[in-house]
């Protein structure tokens, strides 16, 4: 008798998060489990060669085979960049820094 594995699969979106528990074979892989969890049916933005996969936030290929009681993630795009957000937000506070400079020279 093949063993059976128990996975989660997780997909968290702004305003809630979808746990999915599934029951699949032994040597199953990450595709599996996502197609398994129906989560692909239920959100089509979900691109299996745009979105990025983890098993407890390790990135992972589409052919990782699981183990038992692994969670599957899958990720969504950044709306934004981090390293870009802080290059901005350093720019401004530099140029706050300099008016402000100026500003106390002046008067």
């Amino acid at each position: 008798m093949a063993e059976s594995l128990s996975i989660e699969v997780i997909y968290a979106l702004p305003d809630k998060q979808e746990c999915i528990r599934l029951k699949l074979p032994e040597g199953s892989t990450l595709q599996q489990a996502l197609e398994a969890s129906g989560l692909l049916e239920k959100y089509p933005d979900i691109d299996l060669k745009k979105n990025k996969f983890g098993v407890f936030a390790k990135l992972s290929k589409l052919d990782t085979v699981l183990r038992n009681r692994d969670r599957v993630e899958i990720y969504r795009p950044l709306i934004a960049d981090p390293k870009e957000v802080r290059k901005q937000r350093a720019a401004e506070g530099k140029v706050m820094k300099k008016g402000a400079g100026e500003e106390g020279e002046a008067a």
